[in-house]
């Protein structure tokens, strides 16, 4: 390798090896959103929910995940089952991703994508929350982070069939978000409501969350780890077109993270003549997945719009969600399932490759799978083991009834 080269193949195995540890950060993001959005009584199991789930991908990522994903490109609809990273030579230089992709260290790859599988994962975990056994979701979490995403994975990312069938995602809002959600909504409807949550007239009640300091908290560590999660996707930094294109890609993530607040916040407050809080952090969030499906081709002002859209589809999609009396805590379905089918649907509008065909098609393919491998898991796991806890532990919070702790223990009386 000349001089340059080894510079280059530095700098972008560094610059990889950053955006993902923003990404690994999202993982504080999605603790705190979900520990702030649950009641004060189930906060302490959310919490060791997002720690486990995390070691939990990490480790099925290394062992099965990623060969998965990446061992067999050509087009197929199986992919090939070992193990990966067990002694790469030399260099550790692969090309990955083609042409226009750099040479980097293969674990760097690894570290990047791992902490995407851990991010779908996290989707899931607030949209079961305060009714499901930790058990239960952990387990499930091994087979999420084991063989589901990786094997649609496989198919878009990893060179199968939708790939050369010509679908877009560029950072994920299909393959990483909608996925998560599409596990997450199965999950729910094998999972059933909370209780108190729908009256038997149809009445809607609302059950706030205990801490919106640390929601707001969430969603700011989320959108400053997006960079890393949108950023790091270009896959390489060490020539002047891709840092050109790097920083176009963030600076679009921003636009549409901002154009979904205002949109959300707008919304919020014609329809319900409140400027409601909650609604306006699902509004940054569904900004930035709506524009992580393409954060590169927009021009700034169309990814605002773009998110802004997201913005707007998130707050009907969460009351429509609470009218079909789907329980979703913290709005995971809407703002990573219903927003990303948008953005996946927005690339043709400024991406000429993409088709809306090929779109669909991805949207589809990806969803249906997704869905229903894990109604599958949900179904078996609620027959060997049970998935939602008892009445009585609901109430009196699952903290107790599955951690033996409270988050939040100066609110308890002590019985004499």
């Amino acid at each position: 390798m000349s001089e340059l080269t080894e510079l280059s193949y530095a700098l972008d195995t560094f610059y990889f090896l950053i955006c993902g540890v923003l990404v690994m950060w999202m993982a504080a993001g999605f603790a705190m959103l979900e520990a702030g959005l649950v009641r004060a009584k189930n906060t302490a199991e959310i919490l060791t929910k997002n720690i486990a789930l995390f070691a939990i991908a990490c480790t099925m990522y290394l062992l099965v995940g990623y060969y998965i994903m990446y061992s067999s490109p050509g087009g197929g609809f199986l992919p090939n089952l070992g193990v990966l990273l067990g002694g790469e030579n030399g260099m550790d230089a692969v090309l990955a991703g083609g042409d226009d992709a750099p040479y980097y260290s293969m674990r760097a790859d690894y570290f990047f994508q791992v902490v995407f599988v851990a991010t779908a994962m996290s989707i899931v975990s607030g949209a079961v929350a305060e009714r499901m056994k930790l058990w239960a979701f952990l387990a499930f979490a091994v087979v999420m982070t084991g063989l589901i995403y990786p094997v649609s994975g496989y198919w878009t990312w990893g060179g199968g069939w939708l790939s050369e069938a010509g679908f877009s995602d560029y950072a994920g809002s299909g393959i990483v978000h909608m996925a998560g959600a599409a596990a997450a909504l199965a999950g729910v409807l094998v999972l059933g409501p909370r209780k108190g949550k729908y009256g038997r007239d149809g009445s809607i009640y609302a059950i706030p969350g205990a801490n919106l300091p640390l929601a707001t908290l969430g969603t700011f560590i989320l959108w400053m780890g997006w960079f890393g999660f949108n950023g790091g996707s270009e896959l390489k930094l060490s020539d002047i077109s891709s840092a050109n294109n790097v920083a176009q890609v963030l600076v679009n993530t921003n636009a549409a993270a901002a154009g979904g607040v205002i949109a959300a916040l707008i919304i919020a407050k014609l329809w319900f003549r409140k400027a409601d809080l909650t609604m306006t952090l699902n509004g940054a969030l569904a900004g930035l997945v709506a524009i992580t499906a393409d954060p590169l081709s927009p021009s700034a002002p169309a990814a605002a719009l773009i998110g802004a859209v997201g913005g707007v589809i998130v707050v009907a999609a969460i009351v429509g969600l609470d009218k079909l009396k789907i329980d979703d805590p913290v709005g995971a379905i809407s703002v990573h399932g219903v927003v990303g089918i948008w953005g996946l649907l927005a690339v043709p509008l400024n991406n000429g490759d993409a088709t809306f065909g090929a779109q669909l098609l991805g949207i589809v393919g990806i969803f249906a799978w997704v869905f229903l491998a894990s109604l599958i898991v949900w179904g078996i796991l609620k027959a060997v083991m049970g998935v939602r806890v008892s009445e009585e532990e609901e109430y009196e919070g699952v903290d107790l009834a599955e951690c033996g702790m409270e988050a939040y223990p100066e609110f308890s009386v002590a019985k004499k």
